[in-house]
């Protein structure tokens, strides 16, 4: 059964920080808040925990993942990032934007996709999660928490104990996040590629909406 932590929004506590990060090392699959919406968690090396996040999402290994890291130095170690890349990276983050860049030599197979040799990377704005970055030391392997055919992500931490409490091993309350996911760039072409469009605005990335609401370049 899952244990539940209520953990300030703003000032997380640190005691409960470095539990939730002794959670995730010791293989734990958590919930957690993050800007846009919850999230799954779980460490970036456990291959246990990685299928049991994929089993809870019901998704197989081609569903882009991701990387939620502390800072832009961080994802310079997972992703292959050029100046020009680097320059829109520094723009929006932290924020509630997820960037698909193409992954390093460094980077386990089953981290990236299968085809494309791609991963998702974010740096998130919010305290809790930011401070969970800090406890752990490197980025945490994430995805939205949205059940299999459920539709709008889960954004009530009770409601999320009361759905996956023998699923999961932590549940972090820190309030409603809201249940728009980040805003999804591809990165890995010449020009930034929308892929979903969430609650990270589109300015920052050098994009705008024409008037049938395409994503275009901003002038």
């Amino acid at each position: 059964m899952a244990q539940y932590f209520t953990i300030h929004p703003a000032n997380p506590q640190a005691r409960l920080v470095h539990r939730a990060g002794q959670i995730v090392r010791e293989g734990g699959l958590i919930a957690y808040p993050t800007d846009s919406c919850y999230a799954l968690g779980c460490h970036i090396g456990d291959t246990r925990a990685l299928a049991r996040l994929r089993r809870v999402r019901g998704v197989d290994e081609k569903h882009h993942l991701t990387l939620m890291c502390q800072d832009l130095s961080q994802i310079a170690a997972y992703a292959i990032v050029d100046n020009v890349q680097y320059r829109l990276l520094k723009a929006a983050t932290p924020g509630a934007y997820t960037f698909i860049l193409r992954a390093t030599r460094e980077v386990p197979r089953r981290l990236m996709h299968p085809r494309r040799r791609t991963i998702g990377v974010r740096v998130p704005a919010h305290s809790v999660a930011r401070a969970l970055l800090a406890e752990l030391g490197e980025p945490m392997l994430s995805a939205t928490l949205a059940l299999p055919g459920g539709g709008a992500p889960l954004s009530d931490a009770q409601e999320i104990r009361a759905a996956l409490e023998h699923q999961l091993d932590l549940v972090i309350d820190a309030g409603s996040c809201g249940v728009e996911p980040s805003t999804m760039i591809d990165l890995t072409g010449e020009l930034p590629v929308l892929i979903r469009r969430g609650k990270g605005a589109l300015a920052p990335l050098g994009l705008a909406l024409d008037e049938h609401g395409e994503p275009v370049a901003a002038l």
